[in-house]
């Protein structure tokens, strides 16, 4: 492609025999960083519950392939979902590459209608932007097109279609992309361990296994690279690691990201790396829709810290969101009874949602559990966007295996206290105001209700 083409280009039949042969991945376990064995060398991401994509290197330029298909996820143990992806996934592959690479990325369309890749947050020719009718032709089914650009600036960027957008997106289609510094960076630091991942989210149905695309905000599976906890692999680091994790939102609203134990830096977004006289320290970072956001820190306390997002209702697992409350509802009078009419029936909310995990109601084929995880002192009681940063002495460097449970030293768990209890002090203070009410009533009005007996005279 001499001089830079800067529109999309369709690929021959004859040219489709030169193609890179595209890679599937079909398991849905974190899989090691993919160490570059030709071009300039740098330190590789690791994908949670995720992959990188092998490239090619053709006369300078590197050769990726990504097919567009529908694709099988299992979201959890025991509970898969039909979604669109890339190369058997979804999310699809992370591209990574270094600053100033060539970059030609053949890309096939397998599914059932057109699509068009855009590489977000890239500096790039127009043409190749990804918009279908605004800067290329859409790819139709059968059909392979082939984007080329230079990886301009370093960063932690992503990838999806900009055609039916809406559809596609909810389906799973999208993939990560980091492109490495050439050289030292003053506002990049080397790190030893390097994460990264998406926020989606669906609207699936029990029992069921495609979303609901016109879902606009009611989602019931908040997912870290379309995988939800118990399902989410924990991050494993060794004691000291420098650490840099990358997270991008392609969900329909923002999630604070929270990290327990440790302080951290917003070093990046997906428009370059924050100058350090802009940084600040926190524990929660707010990722916005469309937003890419990678922060650093060093596990220097060792533990099973929980990573989630700080939505109560992101870290639940297909919940209803129609379900009335019933705390301290009062179900001894009317549960026999119910149970006479619906033989299965079980009284459930009335002291908190905890009992669910004890429950062992049926529940349909294919539905993930609402609240889960089993840890070493019981249940978790947690699902959707939950993970755990294990931080380990003897973690070997490389080493991403889980290293099991920590076992905390003793006299640093909290237990049951054995000692006499004083009375606590509480308050009896009913709350103050800014300023008097401009009028208060002078009697108590009563109102009184009365049930009308039939509709005679509407």
């Amino acid at each position: 492609m001499a001089g830079g083409t800067v529109a999309v280009a369709s690929v021959s039949r004859v040219a489709m025999a030169a193609l890179p042969e595209p890679v599937t991945q079909t398991s849905a376990d974190t899989m090691p960083p993919l160490t570059p064995n030709t071009g300039l060398p740098y330190n590789p991401v690791v994908t949670l519950n995720g992959w990188t994509c092998p490239w090619r290197m053709n006369n300078g330029v590197k050769e990726f392939h990504l097919v567009a298909e529908p694709v099988v996820r299992e979201m959890a143990p025991g509970f898969k979902a039909h979604l669109w992806g890339y190369n058997g996934q979804s999310p699809g592959p992370t591209i990574e590459v270094v600053e100033g690479d060539r970059v030609r990325i053949f890309v096939t369309n397998r599914l059932p209608e057109h699509t068009s890749v855009h590489w977000h947050g890239q500096r790039l020719p127009n043409g190749m932007d990804g918009v279908a009718g605004l800067t290329q032709k859409a790819i139709p089914p059968g059909k392979t097109f082939v984007y080329e650009f230079t990886a301009r600036r370093p960063g932690t960027f992503m990838y999806h279609p900009h055609a039916d957008e809406m559809v596609q997106m909810a389906m799973g289609m999208m993939g990560f992309w980091v492109t490495h510094p050439k050289a030292k960076h003053p506002l990049i630091d080397e790190v030893q361990r390097d994460f990264c991942f998406l926020l989606n989210a669906y609207d699936i149905e029990p029992g069921a296994y495609t979303p609901k695309v016109m879902t606009m905000l009611d989602f019931n599976l908040w997912s870290w690279n379309s995988r939800i906890f118990p399902g989410i692999d924990s991050l494993n680091v060794r004691l000291g690691d420098k650490v840099r994790i990358r997270v991008g939102n392609l969900t329909m609203t923002n999630h604070p990201i929270h990290l327990h134990g440790h302080e951290f830096m917003v070093t990046g977004t997906d428009g370059g790396p924050i100058p350090k006289a802009a940084r600040w320290p926190e524990v929660t970072t707010d990722v916005a829709v469309g937003q890419m956001r990678q922060f650093e820190f060093v596990a220097d306390e060792e533990g099973d810290w929980s990573f989630h997002c700080h939505k109560s209702h992101h870290t639940m697992n297909a919940m209803g969101h129609s379900v009335p409350t019933m705390i301290g509802v009062d179900h001894s009078g009317v549960a026999g009874k119910i149970a006479k009419l619906i033989p299965d029936y079980m009284v459930m909310g009335e002291r908190g949602m905890a009992d669910m995990t004890e429950m062992e109601m049926p529940i349909p084929d294919n539905t993930a559990l609402m609240m889960t995880g089993d840890g070493p002192f019981g249940s978790v009681e947690m699902g959707g966007m939950f993970s755990v940063l294990k931080v380990r002495r003897d973690q070997k460097p490389g080493d991403y295996g889980n290293p099991g449970w920590y076992q905390q030293p003793p006299g640093t768990v909290a237990t049951e206290y054995q000692g006499t209890m004083t009375e606590p002090v509480r308050s009896s203070s009913t709350g103050g105001s800014s300023m008097p009410r401009a009028s208060k009533s002078t009697s108590q009005v009563e109102v009184q209700v009365r049930k009308p007996a039939s509709h005679a005279g509407h």
